[in-house]
């Protein structure tokens, strides 16, 4: 669907990169699959090049690259290296430049160059280092995707101490879920926010948090809508007034730390049981990034980055990193969708992005809503856009070359929240085929295995990587013989990662991703994944989204397909035959579902990914456990009700 310009290559990172390769090592490596072939079969010399080529910052390097090497987990990558995470994001001499641009909903805007946020961090981190702050210690936040959450998580980091966060919509229940299981010493959050032109008021979650955490020994509280009245407890203070009386000239003392350190604390879903606390390290998360953004993404020095996020979503960890490379962060708070569904198209225009991150839900909704940005906007800086959240189906690559802009680089990206990166991405230098994700990551060993292990090309399995990385995480929060971790990703195959993603390696060395693989259909025994199904129904003009689930009936699998429609729409046999016959021609006859039902909501995590397992444990009488991950489970009354009816 895209082929990259000669001029678009020869300018791009990865192709320097190439020649660097070439160079030191005297690898006969021409291109992007003799550099991949290069990676993993050289890790360690591939990772060490990297560090050379993106100037890393450190106190100390360190002679050996892996040790350990063939252990998994278990690898100890630049074991002798001493860094710091917020010092490789805040000095690269780019003093000047707009390191972010802050947009809200609201029309509330800000920019700060490199300059300005080196100062602020200081000043923040002076605060927190007289509150007692030391590594390792967590400092964490409930905050708006805002500056002030860049500068608390670079001045927590900049200490040695462990950030984590969450987006304010989540309740006081889930968030306590995730935050008591660290015992957080510093609390940053935000009064409100603003969504879809509605304002909400969190201020009255201050008093809850503050009772059911006593580790918080101080709650810093950002005023975003200025709603708070004032509290007698003694613990609460005003951003503004924590940072008053510091002076923001004083060199910030950056804490050398043990490359595999931890920095970020994220968390797992939480569908089937509390939320896994899964720990990323200082070094690991800042050198995979830096591959990611230069060289599968092609971010320059002075490159507008944005990706439409929460800070309770990995991509926020990820886009801040883009710092590391010089990139001006464009950061964006409130719906995508308003006050009209091209809104995000105008921020292009208005702050020149080049690099354009979203979901795949989003693409979707764009094209249900019949938008056309090329139409309607000049688009003129935008060069890459990204999507990641969900597989991208083959009707939004058309839509997105035909409807936003014909010359760009679409590179749908997956990997998670448990690696705080990606597996398959996109790559600047590689053409884009329509379906397909263009690449694996560098030094990635990533593979398909079949259930008994082995294996596969060109056929559905399970995406796997059977070598270490230095983005896997530490380990788990109150893990300590990991035992958590190993059954996360170690059960299923010994001594290699099983991702949970069901996925096809193409013969151009592309990936196709199915769903998740424990969400895998299998009617009459043939393996199904759920986004076979979505990327037909998608197609449905009728159909605003779907779940689609597998339930046991007389022995089999019965494949039931749940079905928002547009407003006023009724589902109709007509509009059922129609569906189901969709389906038939584009996919096969075992692809049809047995049953579509109509819902007006469906299950979805804050992040937005829909839960099927939810919906399956519902179709089946059992517990859906820790609804608090949910951001609507009232959604799951309906599908109690209308099971009800047909069982």
């Amino acid at each position: 669907m895209w082929q990259p310009s000669l001029k678009r290559r020869e300018k791009a990172i990865i192709t320097a990169f190439i020649a660097r390769v070439r160079e030191s090592s005297g690898a006969n490596v021409t291109d992007y699959e003799s550099l991949y072939r290069w990676s993993i079969a050289e890790p360690a010399a591939f990772w060490d090049l990297l560090w050379q080529f993106a100037d890393i910052i450190a106190s100390h390097k360190g002679m050996q690259i892996v040790a350990d090497a063939g252990k998994m987990p278990g690898a100890k990558w630049f074991p002798e290296a001493r860094l710091n995470y917020a010092e490789n994001l805040l000095l690269k001499g780019y003093e000047n430049q707009y390191a972010i641009i802050f947009h809200g909903e609201n029309g509330e805007s800000q920019r700060l160059s490199y300059g300005e946020l080196y100062r602020r961090v200081s000043r923040l981190a002076q605060a927190l280092y007289c509150d007692g702050v030391r590594p390792g210690d967590r400092v964490a936040g409930i905050l708006p995707n805002r500056p002030e959450s860049i500068i608390a998580m670079l001045a927590t980091a900049s200490l040695g101490a462990i950030w984590s966060s969450c987006s304010p919509d989540f309740g006081v229940a889930g968030i306590v879920d995730r935050f008591s299981q660290i015992t957080p010493k510093i609390l940053f959050i935000g009064d409100g926010y603003f969504f879809n032109g509605k304002v909400f008021d969190r201020s009255g979650q201050i008093a809850p948090l503050l009772q059911a955490m006593p580790s918080i020994e101080k709650l810093v509280l950002i005023p975003v809508l200025n709603s708070f009245e004032g509290t007698d407890e003694d613990r609460v203070v005003l951003w503004q007034d924590y940072l008053a009386g510091f002076p923001d000239d004083r060199p910030i003392a950056f804490a050398q730390l043990p490359f595999d350190a931890p920095l970020f604390i994220l968390y797992s879903s939480g569908t089937t049981g509390p939320p896994k606390c899964i720990v990323h390290s200082v070094g690991g998360t800042l050198i995979q990034h830096i591959k990611e953004h230069r060289l599968h993404t092609d971010i320059h020095a002075g490159d507008r980055l944005f990706y439409f996020t929460t800070c309770g979503w990995m991509m926020w960890n990820w886009l801040v990193s883009g710092l590391a490379s010089g990139a001006t962060l464009v950061l964006y708070d409130g719906s995508p969708l308003y006050p009209a569904a091209d809104a995000l198209f105008d921020l292009i225009d208005a702050y020149r992005i080049n690099v354009f991150g979203v979901s795949a839900k989003y693409i979707d909704a764009l094209k249900k809503a019949s938008v056309r940005p090329r139409k309607t906007h000049n688009l003129a800086s935008l060069r890459t856009i990204l999507s990641t959240g969900s597989p991208l189906a083959p009707d939004s690559f058309d839509f997105v070359y035909q409807s936003i802009k014909s010359d760009v680089c679409l590179s749908s990206i997956s990997g998670g929240t448990d690696i705080i990166s990606c597996f398959v991405l996109g790559c600047p230098i590689l053409p884009v085929r329509r379906g397909e994700i263009q690449c694996r990551g560098l030094a990635m060993k990533v593979d398909v295995f079949n259930d008994e292990g082995r294996s596969l090309q060109g056929q559905k399995g399970e995406l796997v990587c059977t070598a270490p990385f230095p983005s896997m995480p530490v380990g788990f929060w109150n893990d300590p013989e990991q035992r958590q971790y190993h059954a996360a990703y170690f059960e299923k195959f010994p001594g290699v990662w099983s991702h949970g993603d069901y996925v096809a390696l193409t013969d151009q060395g592309g990936m196709i991703i199915y769903g998740r693989s424990d969400a895998v259909l299998n009617p009459g025994g043939v393996r199904i994944g759920t986004a076979e199904i979505y990327r037909q129904v998608e197609q449905i003009d009728e159909v605003l989204e779907s779940v689609v689930v597998g339930q046991d009936y007389h022995g089999d699998c019965r494949l039931i397909l749940f079905v928002v429609l547009r407003p006023g729409i009724q589902l109709t046999d007509q509009l059922t035959a129609a569906i189901k016959q969709h389906i038939r021609e584009n996919a096969s006859p075992r692809h049809v579902p047995a049953l579509i039902l109509q819902v007006t909501d469906i299950p979805r995590t804050k992040n937005g990914k829909i839960v099927e397992l939810a919906v399956r444990d519902i179709i089946h009488g059992r517990p859906v456990k820790n609804q608090q991950a949910l951001a609507n489970p009232e959604a799951l009354d309906q599908f109690r009700q209308v099971i009800s009816m047909i069982n």
